[in-house]
């Protein structure tokens, strides 16, 4: 018999929940209750947490839409967070105890997004094997593009190269900023031009979640004559650093401003954490890939890592 306790995320776990997320083995600070809940007004929150003899082993950030639960709706990535005491055994349990309690509750499928490997402190595949014994089916498949610092220094194109001499020769500027709203609106700019879309965060959103985590999201950009040509907005995780936004004007674009901040990042983030994440270059959930992106960032070294989402029908 399974005893695990499923209880539903209350505000007065708040403290529990962030300090497990913070000794996990694949959680990030995205996964943290401040983070989460910046954008609350657009999700009813359905994340739980699971005790094994009043001992917290495993939570799932998760959202509802209707009688789909997923992990979570306004995260890129979710799924079960746990810490490097669970083994395989306790993961199955937990995932009777998950099903069990959605079933009950009259859920009728778990969308589940998996963190991707290259956030693992520690090996944290026992969610996989979970998933494939609960006739978990793979929905969708988005392919990101990371560099993994261990492996050692790509040699960058002949013409990447000459782009970044040429930023250099134009007096272009790398530095940290806290112009958000600047960015945002370059950002919106290249957006609308090239995609008919707008960044999920707006200004404001961003500033707020910098005040609670400002060692973690980072803004970095390239001004020529004191204007914001191109920008990099990064999340700091402990082992990786993902590039959430990236935008270039035209003048960056033709003096080579983004290229020359991106390596820059490269050579800043090198010295202490083990992957840099460029983010998807795929659409209409996984099944279209933006060949142009993709190239310009495999361009800079680096190479494939996939971003799961698995449907259990319950």
């Amino acid at each position: 018999m399974n005893s695990m306790e499923v209880l539903f995320y209350t505000n007065e776990l708040r403290e529990e929940w962030d300090n497990f997320i913070e000794n996990s083995k694949n959680g990030t600070f995205m996964l943290k209750r401040a983070y989460m809940e910046y954008h609350s007004d657009r999700f009813t929150d359905f994340s739980l947490m699971f005790y094994k003899e009043r001992k917290l082993v495993a939570v799932m950030p998760a959202s509802l839409h209707e009688q789909q639960v997923r992990s979570h709706g306004g995260l890129t990535y979710g799924g079960i967070v746990s810490n490097t005491s669970i083994k395989t055994k306790l993961m199955l349990e937990v995932f009777e105890a998950l099903i069990g309690f959605l079933k009950e509750h009259g859920i009728t499928s778990l969308l589940y997004k998996r963190v991707p490997s290259i956030y693992y402190l520690y090996p944290s595949d026992e969610d996989l094997y979970a998933l494939f014994r609960n006739n978990a089916v793979l929905v969708r498949r988005d392919i990101a593009t990371a560099v993994d610092f261990l492996a050692g220094q790509i040699r960058l194109p002949k013409g990447r190269r000459a782009q970044i001499s040429r930023a250099k020769r134009e007096g272009v500027i790398v530095q940290k900023s806290e112009e958000f709203e600047d960015f945002i609106n370059l950002e919106n700019e290249v957006l609308s031009l090239y995609h008919n879309a707008k960044a999920v965060h707006s200004a404001k959103e961003l500033k707020n979640l910098y005040a609670d985590f400002s060692e973690e999201i980072q803004l970095f950009v390239s001004n020529l004559k004191n204007r914001m040509i191109a920008g990099v907005l990064v999340f700091v995780t402990q082992n990786t650093v993902h590039a959430q936004y990236m935008a270039a004007d035209e003048i960056a674009r033709r003096t080579g401003g983004l290229d020359l901040l991106i390596v820059h990042l490269l050579e800043k983030y090198s010295k202490t954490k083990r992957y840099f994440d460029f983010g998807i270059s795929t659409e209409k959930n996984g099944t279209y890939l933006n060949e142009g992106l993709i190239a310009q960032k495999e361009g800079f070294g680096g190479r494939g890592v996939v971003y799961d989402t698995y449907e259990i029908k319950l």
